[in-house]
């Protein structure tokens, strides 16, 4: 999941805001939220 989250962020479909859903829900971790917006979580 952590590959089609990054390739359709890269793609601009994902929001950081999205992202950050994604994180909170246990979907990625918070370092995949890093390597996918170059944020922390």
């Amino acid at each position: 999941m952590f590959e089609k989250i990054k390739r359709f962020f890269n793609l601009h479909l994902y929001t950081k805001k999205q992202i950050r859903q994604f994180c909170g829900k246990g979907v990625i971790t918070p370092e995949q939220y890093k390597q996918i917006t170059g944020e922390e979580y």
